[in-house]
Formats: structure tokens, sequence, C-alpha cells
């Protein structure tokens, strides 16, 4: 016998879907940029995996602090420290993830631009309309 779901159990498997389709998108996002950019490395697709992880936690909880702390300096230098706050972020991170690794600041700046537009472009593709 089939039974129907509730509409709160319905909004949260669509709910994990999301979460499952954005993290993928994400994955594959860190994987062009590896591609494009040179000394932009990953040692597995694990390594990819758990990059995406972390990204998502630190976008989530600890950029928009650091954005709060910083929002004068970026209103003077017209959004150029939230642009470094992003590179800093990238570049700490793969600090942390064992088998990313990016060669140098000029490479976290360079990474960090293509990772923001083949991103953008891809979740634009998915977005429901």
């Amino acid at each position: 016998m089939v039974q129907a779901l509730s509409l709160n159990e319905t909004f949260i498997i669509f709910t994990k879907m999301r979460l499952l389709i954005k993290l993928l998108l994400n994955i594959f996002t860190l994987m062009i940029v590896a591609y494009l950019v040179p000394g932009f490395y990953f040692e597995t697709l694990w390594a990819t995996i758990v990059t995406a992880i972390v990204i998502g936690v630190v976008n989530t909880f600890i950029k928009p602090i650091l954005q709060i702390i910083f929002l004068p300096l970026s209103i003077v230098t017209f959004g150029i420290t939230a642009f470094l706050i992003n590179v800093v972020l990238l570049w700490g991170v793969s600090f942390i993830v064992p088998g990313f690794e990016i060669a140098d600041f000029l490479t976290a700046i360079i990474g960090s631009i293509v990772l923001a537009l083949v991103s953008m472009f891809l979740h634009k593709l998915s977005e429901n309309k």
C-alpha cells in the first residue's frame, strides 16, 4: 500500500534534494576551476567533495561575520575588501582541507574570480523558472 506524504515530509524531502543539487553543482564548479586555473589542484575526488562542503560551511558561518566587521572598509574601497575576503577564505580552505592546494595568492585571486563566474552560471542554469 502506498501512503501519501504529508506537506511537511514533502518539504523536508524537497529541501534535502535542493541541498544535494547545490552540493553537486559546487563540486562540479570546483572541478571546472581546477581544470581552468593552473595551481588550483585537487588530489582526489574526495578532496573536491570535502572542499565543497567546507567552502559551504565557511561561506555560511564565517564570511557574514567578516563582511559585517569589514563593512566600513568595504564601503570606502568600493567592495574590494569584500572580494579580498572571498579570496582569503578560499585560500584558507586550501590550508584546512588535505588534498586541496592553491599554489599562491595570485592563483587564489584568479581561482576566486573563476569560481564565482562558473558558480553563478551553473546556478542560473539550475534555477526553476
